[in-house]
């Protein structure tokens, strides 16, 4: 993807969190494992592009959304937004321009809400924190706008009113509304619908469909659902302790995945008219491995279904399977 094209570039992401350790390892002085939530990860997102991270907990996900809104600090690599180097810019005054250019939508909408506010307030507190409205009659205008743009109308009814006195449908529209209001070019949404009714889930990504099409903003979306990521992205990511294991277009993860974890999740999802024939792909069992006792090698082996004694050594390098889709496995080494 060419620098103009891109509005946000990963390269070797690393987030690193200092193991707690026991007892024992305080009284002896012990080193502990350090937790590699992010192990090293390369993405770019287009101007006007949906990308897709999905991933169990624990994968490293909802990390790498909060490294790009600059909420925790990256323990290396580079993080790069509009051909700009951001890495290390840090404070309150130094990052007022780019927090004016990236917002995030959080999980849990009521959790983000601030309860003693009203959605004019919350709404407006990210305009007035930037100071992008002259006047009141421009905030005004923001709040409503926005509250519209996110599918509240009219919005005037919604001005007065508190979280608590909202459907968890209009908790999660304010919270979109209020990332909106000041104009990003990129939003990191941190699976905005996985607490939702499923058709609420429609409705709210049809409105973050929407507003790609009509401001051409940008959009990273966090979720453990595949066809929740096939219906809404371009392109898919595939995390797993901290890796991208898989990346593609929606079509590609979904219909043709390689990788065995991709394979694996995509197994988990019901099916409609689930298949009568056909070897049956090994589910996975339990949960993810603590990211500070993995393995030297491959990540993935401790629950892989196809593992070889390779994975144990060495981690993979990602193989090119089209021009648009990388998967990083041994066996597609051959």
């Amino acid at each position: 993807m060419s620098n103009a094209a891109c509005i946000l570039s990963l390269e070797n992401l690393k987030v690193h969190f200092a193991g707690r350790g026991g007892t024992l390892d305080r009284i002896f002085a012990r080193p502990v494992a350090a937790v590699r939530a992010v192990d090293g990860i390369d993405l770019t997102i287009g101007r006007g592009e949906i990308v897709a991270v999905v991933g169990e907990s624990g994968s490293g996900k909802s990390t790498v959304g909060r490294v790009i809104t600059k909420l925790i600090q990256p323990t290396g690599g580079k993080l790069f937004f509009d051909g700009r180097d951001v890495t290390s810019v840090n404070g309150f005054s130094a990052l007022r321009p780019y927090r004016h250019r990236v917002q995030m939508i959080f999980q849990d909408a009521y959790q983000a809400l601030n309860p003693r506010h009203t959605v004019f307030e919350i709404v407006a507190e990210g305009v007035r924190s930037l100071r992008l409205a002259e006047h009141d009659e421009e905030l005004a205008e923001r709040v409503s706008s926005s509250l519209a743009a996110a599918g509240l109308n009219p919005p005037q009814d919604f001005l007065s009113r508190f979280p608590h006195e909202l459907s968890g449908g209009q908790r999660q529209r304010v919270v979109i509304a209020g990332a909106l209001a000041v104009q990003p070019d990129l939003i990191v949404a941190d699976e905005p619908v996985s607490m939702l009714d499923v058709s609420i889930r429609a409705q709210i990504l049809q409105v973050l469909t929407d507003l790609r099409t009509q401001s051409n903003m940008a959009l990273l979306f966090i979720t453990h659902d595949l066809p929740v990521a096939w219906s809404i992205a371009d392109r898919v990511a595939v995390m797993y302790l901290g890796r991208i294991v898989e990346i593609g277009t929606a079509d590609e993860i979904t219909f043709n995945p390689q990788h065995p974890y991709t394979l694996a999740l995509s197994k988990a999802t019901p099916k409609a008219h689930p298949a009568t024939t056909g070897e049956a792909i090994p589910a996975l069992d339990g949960e993810v491995p603590s990211a500070a006792r993995i393995p030297i090698g491959c990540r993935f082996h401790p629950r892989c279904p196809v593992a070889v004694d390779r994975c144990r050594r060495e981690d993979p390098p990602a193989v090119a399977l089209s021009p648009t889709h990388d998967a990083a496995c041994w066996l597609l080494t051959k």
